[in-house]
């Protein structure tokens, strides 16, 4: 069994991840496959040619691009999520015979995968919460703000998801809500 969970920026879509895997070796992490994308010597090479990045801290450079407007998202998301995807299949392949497996993915129904998954829970948060998570982790208000407006608002996703986590409240409340997922 396949079981996507996605959700905005800061949602509490890892935290989800984590409790349902268990923190087992079951869980694929769209997010983690980028960040492992930076180590990764013929991406760095595409990328720094693509956007005339001349620095060794690319993630910085392309970040700060982005919020000059001198890249699109679109335009970096067209070299990043054919190597996320690729990581994705052969994740499934080498975890296909385990009973489930899980798939953190934050562009799911953006990037129309939502047939390759048995089940998909969404998870939501309200959008204060989620800038308050977001810059907690090291981000900044503006880099929020323009990742968040190029995601599907949580009314446009629902209707492609078979469960629903609304993460506004403690810790304790959000393992409840997988629990009742799993139950």
């Amino acid at each position: 069994m396949k079981i996507g969970i996605t959700g905005s920026l800061s949602s509490g879509k890892s935290s989800v991840a984590k409790l349902l895997s268990k923190n087992k070796k079951l869980l694929f992490s769209a997010d983690k496959a980028v960040k492992d994308l930076y180590f990764d010597n013929y991406f760095k090479k595409k990328i720094k040619a693509k956007f005339k990045i001349k620095g060794k801290n690319i993630k910085e450079e392309i970040k700060l691009k982005l919020l000059k407007k001198e890249i699109t998202l679109k335009e970096l998301g067209a070299i990043i999520h054919p190597f996320v995807r690729k990581k994705m299949r052969e994740f499934h392949k080498k975890n296909k015979k385990k009973e489930i497996i899980f798939f953190e993915i934050p562009l799911l129904i953006e990037s129309k995968l939502m047939s390759f998954f048995d089940y998909i829970i969404l998870v939501v948060a309200p959008k204060k919460n989620r800038l308050k998570r977001y810059i907690k982790n090291g981000g900044k208000k503006k880099m929020f703000y323009l990742l968040d407006k190029n995601q599907f608002s949580a009314k446009k996703k629902i209707k492609y998801c078979d469960y629903l986590i609304v993460n506004n409240k403690s810790k304790n409340y959000l393992k409840k809500k997988v629990n009742d997922i799993i139950n």
